[in-house]
């Protein structure tokens, strides 16, 4: 059994570095398993970057996330970034909106205090949106909306006891979907807001106010 499993996670490794990789057809419990190990990948590469202190950090942080959030309320895992937690619009605002929907509270009360549980981390919290061009909610495009939502965000988290000092909002428009926007399920993933648990790393090019279009640190 472990060296079925090291075999596949060396097939995976081989395909991460870029070499030709051809795969024999598999059974879903197969392939259910590479995707597993390609998730294990990740927060290797991920984890192996960081100082030990800072890795079991975010791991803790990871597993406070996960125990605390329903699946319907966000996902949680990692990525180049650092630990993301993913939230769909839906679960925080109203269609075209910035302002939090009161439902969306409890749901960041519970990620505010995990981020002050791992206090030497800095954060950022990143907006997107689909495609669709607005046309009648009243803002100039996609990328207004997401920083609107993004320091929609960021305010709460900090009213919630977040160091102002350590939380910045980005907000990317429709520039870095997840999915295809040609459908609607694909729409739907592509609008949310990311909670990003930095490296330490980060904080000397956390984002100061007009550094970059869409960027912006907390202010009262």
């Amino acid at each position: 059994m472990h060296r079925w499993i090291a075999g596949i996670l060396g097939v995976a490794l081989l395909g991460a570095s870029g070499c030709a990789v051809t795969f024999a057809k598999r059974s879903p419990w197969d392939i259910q398993q590479l995707a597993e190990l390609g998730d294990q990948l990740e927060q290797f590469k991920t984890l192996a970057r960081l100082k030990a202190e800072e890795a079991e950090e975010l791991r803790r942080a990871k597993a406070m996330l996960e125990q605390r959030l329903g699946s319907d309320e966000a996902s949680v895992g990692y990525d180049e970034r650092g630990l993301v937690t993913r939230m769909l619009d839906r679960v925080l605002f109203d269609s075209g909106k910035a302002e939090l929907k009161r439902s969306a509270r409890p749901v960041l009360n519970k990620v505010a205090k995990v981020l002050q549980d791992v206090s030497g981390q800095p954060v950022r919290v990143e907006g997107h949106t689909d495609n669709v061009p607005i046309k009648v909610s009243g803002w100039a495009d996609n990328e207004a909306l997401s920083v609107a939502r993004a320091e929609a965000v960021m305010h709460y988290l900090v009213e919630q006891g977040v160091e102002p000092g350590r939380i910045a909002a980005v907000g990317h428009g429709e520039q870095k979907p997840i999915a295809p926007n040609d459908t609607p399920e694909g729409r739907r993933e592509n609008r949310r807001v990311e909670i990003v648990i930095l490296p330490q790393d980060s904080v000397g090019r956390m984002p100061q106010n007009g550094d970059d279009s869409g960027t912006s640190t907390y202010t009262k």
